[in-house]
């Protein structure tokens, strides 16, 4: 494929333009890993710096995502994510199709602060046990997430989120059947260089910033968590019921 360089438009941009109408026509599904810069640079008879411009602003829109030492991959639609009172990450991604993952980045115990020992219903000073994760929809990281859980009615939880990879089944290993979110606030922000690297997104992307707070059915917290989605994956659905 010869591009036009008396065109007036730049051979990065005819190089992009072409990739998004592969994806628009489908012959880039969402999720799939497109050729590579070699490749490209062939097909459209450029070189690869051209290819590596045309590819960051593919990114930069949120069309395309790359991951270190694997590739550039298609990203998928967004997706809808409802906040309501049963808010199940696990559910959410997979009514739309898509696996959902867990990782455990680290655990750590600490004492609980006066906002945390209120949200928790604890003293101050209380001891907490903190889990740092990450959660995917396929090979997609959409948000990490710091939780904290009473160390007294939850030992060990780190282990077991790290073999269960899921909150509610951490909180079922606990006897924990069933809960609720009883608050939830959403504030916008700006990725930092840590969350940047755990959710591939360039540094300055925007972030939807979630503090909920779960109880049991006797209305005892049980977790409360702050969680960073990527802005351009999700889209949050506000729910009355």
């Amino acid at each position: 494929m010869s591009l036009q360089e008396s065109s007036g438009v730049a051979l990065w941009r005819q190089v992009a333009d072409g990739i998004e109408r592969g994806i628009a026509d489908g012959r880039f599904a969402a999720g799939e890993k497109l050729p590579g810069e070699i490749e490209i640079a062939d097909t459209y008879r450029v070189n690869r710096h051209t290819v590596r411009r045309a590819l960051a602003a593919l990114a930069e829109r949120g069309l395309v995502r790359a991951e270190r030492g694997s590739g550039t991959y298609v990203e998928a639609q967004r997706l809808a994510y409802p906040l309501r009172s049963r808010t199940r990450f696990s559910e959410i991604v997979g009514a739309g199709g898509r696996e959902p993952r867990g990782q455990l980045i680290d655990t750590s115990e600490e004492p609980a602060t006066r906002e945390l020992a209120r949200e928790l219903g604890l003293k101050t000073g209380a001891p907490l046990i903190r889990i740092e994760s990450v959660r995917l929809a396929d090979r997609t990281p959409i948000c990490v997430s710091t939780s904290w859980l009473s160390a007294d009615r939850f030992p060990d939880a780190g282990a077991v989120f790290a073999n269960a990879r899921s909150m509610t089944k951490l909180l079922a290993h606990y006897g924990v059947r069933d809960y609720r979110r009883a608050s939830t606030r959403v504030t916008a922000g700006i990725v930092d260089a840590t969350d940047a690297a755990r959710l591939d997104l360039a540094l300055g992307r925007p972030v939807l910033v979630v503090d909920s707070t779960d109880v049991d059915t006797g209305d005892k917290p049980l977790v409360t968590k702050r969680s960073r989605f990527a802005a351009e994956r999700v889209e949050f659905l506000i729910e009355n019921s």
